[in-house]
């Protein structure tokens, strides 16, 4: 995958955390929460990952 791939699947879990996230908040669900707050999570990792792809060519 290339760097803006992995950064449109970034901005995709960002967003789909965030609403889970805040829905969680709404209807009082920790595990909603904290499902929302990993996937947020997993779009940083992915945001970083096309950050380090775009500084190195897509290598690696």
């Amino acid at each position: 995958m290339g760097e803006m791939t992995d950064k449109v699947k970034a901005a995709g879990n960002k967003a789909a955390g965030a609403i889970k996230e805040a829905t969680g908040r709404n209807q009082r669900d920790p595990d909603l929460v904290a499902e929302g707050r990993a996937q947020k999570a997993k779009g940083t990792a992915q945001d970083i990952k096309g950050s380090v792809k775009g500084a190195l060519g897509d290598k690696i």
